[in-house]
C-alpha cells in the first residue's frame, strides 16, 4: 500500500479514488492532482513509482492545501471557539442538536441519536 501524508491509500483502486482517502482531498482536488502530476487516470495506486508519489506530495504542498491532522485540528479549534463564546451554533454543537436551523420536533434522529423513552412511573400504593 502506498503511503502519502501518513495515510495508507488503497493499492487496488485508481489513483484519483485512492487520493480521496486523504482527509481534505475530495473528488475535484483528486482529479486536479492526477491531471497536474501527469498520471494516467486509469492507473492503479500500487503501480505508482516513488517519483510519482513525490510529485503528488509536491502538488499538494505547492497549492498549500490544509489536509489531514492540520485540517482536523483547525476544524476542532473552530468548534471549540464557537462553544467557548456561547454563540448559538456553539450551544447547538454542545447539546448535539442540529446546527443549521433544521426542525427537531420530528426528524433529526441522526444528530440526536436513538430515541430515549421517558416513561411515567406509577406511584406506589399507600398502606
Amino acid at each position: 500500500m502506498p503511503r502519502l501524508l501518513g495515510v495508507e491509500i488503497p493499492a487496488k483502486k485508481k489513483v484519483a479514488i485512492s487520493l480521496r482517502y486523504i482527509y481534505g482531498i475530495g473528488p475535484q482536488r483528486a482529479d486536479q492532482v492526477v491531471q497536474e502530476a501527469g498520471i494516467d487516470p486509469n492507473q492503479r495506486a500500487d503501480a505508482l513509482t516513488e517519483e510519482q508519489l513525490n510529485k503528488i506530495l509536491h502538488i499538494i504542498t505547492e497549492h498549500k492545501w490544509v489536509v489531514e491532522g492540520d485540517l482536523r485540528r483547525e476544524i476542532t479549534g473552530n468548534l471549540k471557539r464557537l462553544q467557548a463564546i456561547n454563540c448559538y451554533r456553539g450551544v447547538r454543537h454542545r447539546r448535539s442538536l442540529p446546527v443549521r436551523g433544521q426542525r427537531t420536533s420530528t426528524n433529526a434522529r441522526t444528530r440526536k441519536g436513538p430515541r430515549r423513552t421517558v416513561g411515567v412511573s406509577k406511584p406506589t400504593p399507600a398502606k
